[in-house]
This record gives C-alpha cells, sequence and structure tokens, in this order.
C-alpha cells in the first residue's frame, strides 16, 4: 500500500483506548538512511480560542497506529504517553 503524505494530512487521529479525537495529521517523522516512517505528528489542541498558541503534540509512534482507513487513522496509545512539548517558532526579525 502506498498513500502520499497529503492523502495522510487529510486524515483525523482517533484514540481507540477512550475514543478521544486527537486531531488531524500535520507531519511525519522519517528515518534519514532507511527512509522509513517512525511516527506520525498530530498537532495538539488550540488554547483559548487559538489566540494564545497550542497544546504539546502529539508524536505516535507507527507501531501505535491499528488502521488507516479513509478518513480516520486509529491508533493505540494513551494520548499522555506520546505528548512531546511544542518547540517555540524563532522570530520573524
Amino acid at each position: 500500500m502506498s498513500m502520499r503524505l497529503t492523502q495522510l494530512q487529510c486524515k483525523e487521529v482517533i484514540c481507540v483506548k477512550d475514543g478521544r479525537r486527537l486531531g488531524f495529521v500535520e507531519d511525519v517523522v522519517v528515518e534519514v538512511p532507511e527512509g522509513t516512517i517512525c511516527a506520525i505528528v498530530v498537532p495538539g489542541p488550540c488554547r483559548f480560542f487559538g489566540m494564545v498558541g497550542r497544546s504539546d503534540d502529539f508524536v505516535i509512534p507507527w507501531n501505535c497506529i491499528c488502521r488507516i482507513g479513509p478518513d480516520t487513522v486509529l491508533v493505540d496509545t494513551k494520548p499522555e504517553d506520546c505528548r512531546v512539548r511544542r518547540s517555540k517558532p524563532p522570530l520573524p526579525f
């Protein structure tokens, strides 16, 4: 099965342990020498109507993905276990 990153970004990630919607796939983590995908990145929820920024990201290991369907990605992990601190963007000047 082959899939482009743009096709994967349109899919919503749902945790099968508690049914929580984590968000949409934003990016993937690739091992450079092998070229294999080792994790997907889902941005955390917005804080205070999106004006203050976002919470921490979810970096979900590829082996925790149960099923990739036409609209959703089902993952078998606790969201707290895959939470990673969001790095601050560089200043524009």
